[in-house]
């Protein structure tokens, strides 16, 4: 684990992407997918965050990314590459931020996923967090509404 760099963003933003393919492209209509494969959210995403950005790095590939987007105990985006999945990847993002949060003083962990991603949810229980709502939601950035999860775990130190 380790922080973005700036001459890897492009790159970046197409790990993002293939994973967002994978995991939420199913979710939404095709007017939705073709906003974002024109658009690609990630890159301004990645250019906001800079080096806030973990960067999961396998033999070096570029195998994943996370973020606490607000620099608080949320959890706001974990991407894996579709070829890195069911290899530990996401488990060791979410434990890298949450070292993170509990050197900042937090006491939990907070994440929120779309129910129908089922894989993404099932790792999240899997990892310890608790489902604490359940509802529908609108996602700003997909201008869907979808039925979301919000889980939190609390923080050992």
């Amino acid at each position: 684990m380790r922080p973005a760099k700036s001459e890897e963003l492009h790159a970046l933003a197409c790990v993002g992407l293939a994973s967002w393919r994978k995991g939420i492209q199913p979710l939404v209509t095709a007017e939705v997918v073709s906003r974002v494969e024109k658009d690609n959210p990630f890159i301004p995403f990645l250019e906001e965050q800079g080096e806030n950005v973990l960067v999961a790095d396998v033999d070096g590939a570029l195998a994943g990314l996370g973020a606490s987007e607000s620099g608080d105990n949320h959890i706001s985006d974990i991407w894996v590459a579709p070829e890195h999945e069911g290899k530990g990847v996401g488990s060791a993002l979410i434990a890298a931020l949450e070292k993170q949060f509990r050197a900042r003083g937090f006491a939990e962990s907070t994440i929120s996923v779309s129910a129908d991603n089922k894989r993404a949810l099932g790792l999240y229980l899997h990892l310890g967090y608790q489902e604490i709502w359940r509802g529908i939601d609108h996602d700003p950035i997909l201008d869907a509404t979808l039925e979301k999860v919000s889980l939190a775990k609390p923080l050992r130190p």
